[in-house]
């Protein structure tokens, strides 16, 4: 393990103004967001898609500091014969994967899940790191279902594997997003969220520290504390902002280099503008950025629409400099026209 060098990858992926694509979608869910677009989920389209973003400038070099890439993308060749990952170190960007393979039920929790994909994980990381991946992703999904789920059962095997998990890339030189997500489907408020994003937080880094991760080669990535899509009294941004930078205070250890919140469902304005107002109203001892998929990616492959490579182009260039800038603190509603 060679922590200065985990050290320096981490601080460049929350560089300032600059955040994370994930570009990590399994086959099955890109097949889903074609469909909305009425493309054929082929490994073509999937190319040509992920090769467009890839290739868009000012939006790679100025507001992408890192891309998140599904197994088959990381192997993958441009059209021109360019390998995807030469693409994205052109652009000064750094290559990540995700590894987890995915939430399965967990045994004894009805309704609730554990991600798996820890078998061979050494092995993989190893072949991942040879073909210039340099940082990795592993999701745990913590649902909210009434008072009863998640349950601490589930909480700690999840925060148990996501602390494995780092400490195999850590010895693979291979910087661990760390990703405990709190899913906002439900009706629950944003209290209840807050409740279990800081209690899942805060037995993620006893786990960390107990199975030795070092937190300065390491990413968080969280979900915002924020109230479920079915709740009847939703949160102002201000409210989401203020809660989760106390979540985070509270539970966060300084060492960690970087923080990339993930968008969780929510639309591209509202990830934006609560980013935003996290960078402008708080003083944080973390950089707080993106580490963003629908939210910017829906217009552009809207836009995109299977052929348009301008149009799609310029919408990603639209939004990763709407995030860059909110990464900043100094984004406002009136920019989004200039799109």
């Amino acid at each position: 393990m060679d922590i200065d060098q985990l050290n320096e990858i981490a601080i460049r992926m929350t560089a300032p103004g600059k955040g994370l694509l994930a570009a990590d979608e399994s086959t099955r869910t890109i097949g889903k967001r074609f469909d909305g677009i009425g493309l054929e989920n082929t490994e073509d389209n999937r190319r040509n898609w992920r090769e467009m973003l890839f290739r868009t400038t000012p939006a790679m070099t100025d507001h992408v500091s890192g891309v998140i890439l599904f197994d088959e993308t990381l192997r993958q060749k441009a059209a021109d014969g360019t390998p995807l990952v030469k693409l994205i170190e052109d652009a000064g960007a750094v290559p990540g994967i995700k590894v987890d393979a995915g939430a399965k039920a967990l045994a004894g929790a009805e309704g609730e899940t554990i991600t798996e994909g820890l078998d061979g994980l050494r092995e993989r990381l190893a072949e991942y790191h040879d073909l210039g991946a340099r940082f990795a992703k592993w999701r745990a999904v913590i649902d909210i279902n009434g008072e009863d789920i998640p349950s601490q059962y589930a909480v700690d095997v999840n925060v148990h594997a996501l602390a494995r998990y780092a400490a195999l890339c850590q010895e693979a030189n291979i910087v661990p997003i760390v990703e405990p997500e709190v899913l906002m489907d439900g009706d629950h408020s944003i209290e209840r969220c807050y409740e279990v994003t800081e209690f899942t937080l805060k037995r993620l880094y006893a786990e960390l520290f107990d199975q030795g991760v070092i937190l300065e080669g390491t990413v968080l990535k969280p979900n915002m504390v924020i109230a479920g899509k079915k709740c009847a009294d939703q949160a102002s941004h201000e409210e989401v902002a203020e809660m989760t930078a106390q979540c985070l205070l509270n539970t966060v250890p300084a060492a960690v280099p970087g923080i990339a919140f993930l968008s969780g469902g929510q639309s591209d304005l509202d990830a934006t503008a609560h980013l935003n107002l996290l960078n402008e109203g708080f003083d944080m001892p973390w950089p707080l950025t993106f580490s963003y998929g629908r939210a910017l990616q829906a217009a552009p492959l809207k836009a995109w629409n299977g052929s348009d490579v301008a149009a799609g182009q310029k919408a990603f260039n639209h939004r990763a400099r709407m995030n860059g800038l909110a990464a900043l603190g100094e984004w406002n509603e009136g920019l989004e026209s200039e799109g």
